[in-house]
């Protein structure tokens, strides 16, 4: 029971005294940063998934006449 105890307490000091949490206007910052980041994946996905796409058209109207 005491090595819960004892874990507890150094989990919250941890917490509280040792980790820096950002700011309001830093989290903000950063979720648009990953917004964005996320958006420009997805965009470069589609053009990737549309050239396949495309390209394995191409290769089946030659197949197949």
């Amino acid at each position: 029971m005491n090595k819960i105890k004892l874990y507890l307490q150094e989990t919250y000091n941890e917490l509280m005294y040792k980790v820096t949490w950002p700011t309001w206007s830093e989290l903000q910052n950063s979720a648009v940063v990953v917004s964005v980041a996320s958006l420009l994946i997805s965009l470069v996905v589609l053009a990737m998934d549309q050239v396949s796409k495309q390209s394995l058209r191409a290769v089946y109207k030659m197949l197949i006449g």
